[in-house]
């Protein structure tokens, strides 16, 4: 079994130091921060935190074509990767249409324009020196990398679509789906294996992790805090997919978001959250925490990927699984 933890880019650089090396003593595989608009530089953190560790690798979850050129994203993958030590794990997706509209992107084919991307890192890390000719990018041949990366850096994608599940496993080294709740694996799994099968790809060789959100503190009350917080603030820009499996409608998150984008009143917008939208995550003491996990692993999980909010004091939630939960399922 493999683990990871995913952190949103919204504390201050030394505490992604701390928790890193507190996830690299605890058993964590793998430390992956989020590049959400206006909130921190996942690159400078990962930067930080590489600098900080020995073993644990790092990796983006997730950056975007729409935001951020293929090119950079791959001069940033082979740098932050040559700096780790062969560290660095490349996750990529189409970003939230929610989130892109604040600066006036309206994301164009998605799915084509994420496909088309791997494809041209790839490219680029290869050293191959040819025009790309795409959809949605397009280059002469004159764009090449002008150095010699440690390696072709693994591509991990973030999806939640059907078509982009399915790209994970035709096209990537690994997945980082969002199991909203985490029993969504069981609908998961069926489509990235048939995309591995579509490909002629071998699914054994597709390093799946799935992602949960989990906030485990020995009070559940805080914990179920910290879980509506994360909830009230990403809850409206979720998938069809996500709120058919939670049973919820996508309308009742409108006074939600209206209450955190527009009124700035966090409170009032917790208040909001129903129990069906709860179940998005898990939250509770270890013991709670490890029940629903197992879930996952009868479902032939092989790895575990614990998100934010983890748990109302962090550094003492990634203490906590590195103690108590990932020995259990080691």
């Amino acid at each position: 079994m493999k683990f990871s933890l995913r952190l949103n880019n919204d504390l201050p650089v030394d505490h992604y130091v701390r928790i890193a090396l507190t996830a690299e003593a605890g058993g964590f595989d793998q430390l992956w921060v989020s590049d959400d608009l206006f909130l921190r530089s996942a690159p400078v953190i990962l930067t930080a935190v590489a600098a900080a560790t020995q073993k644990i690798e790092i990796g983006t979850c997730i950056l975007n074509p729409y935001t951020l050129h293929p090119a950079e994203i791959t001069m940033l993958a082979a740098t932050l990767d040559e700096y780790s030590g062969g560290r660095f794990n490349l996750g990529l997706s189409a970003g939230a249409g929610q989130f892109l509209k604040w600066v006036g992107i309206e994301p164009q084919q998605p799915a084509q324009a994420v496909i088309e991307t791997i494809r041209a890192v790839r490219q680029l890390f290869a050293g191959e020196r040819k025009p790309f000719e795409g959809h949605f990018l397009r280059w002469t041949n004159e764009a090449y990398l002008r150095f010699q990366p440690r390696r072709s850096v693994p591509i991990y994608l973030g999806a939640m679509s059907p078509r982009l599940l399915k790209t994970i496993g035709a096209e990537a080294d690994g997945g980082l789906p969002l199991l909203f709740p985490p029993e969504h694996y069981r609908n998961i799994a069926p489509l990235v294996a048939e995309g591995a099968a579509s490909a002629g790809r071998d699914l054994t060789q597709i390093d799946l992790a799935a992602c949960v959100w989990c906030s485990i503190a020995e009070d559940k009350d805080r914990a179920l805090d910290a879980l509506k917080e994360k909830i009230a603030y990403y809850g409206h820009a979720l998938s069809p997919m996500i709120y058919a499996q939670l049973g919820v409608e996508a309308s009742a998150f409108g006074p939600i978001e209206q209450a955190v984008m527009v009124e700035g009143d966090m409170d009032k917008a917790k208040a909001l959250i129903t129990e069906p939208m709860l179940q998005i995550g898990i939250a509770g003491g270890p013991r709670e925490v490890i029940t629903r996990l197992e879930t996952l692993a009868d479902m032939g999980v092989r790895h575990l990927s614990f998100g934010p909010p983890l748990g109302p004091e962090p550094l003492t939630a990634v203490e906590t699984l590195g103690r108590e939960v990932i020995p259990y399922f080691r």
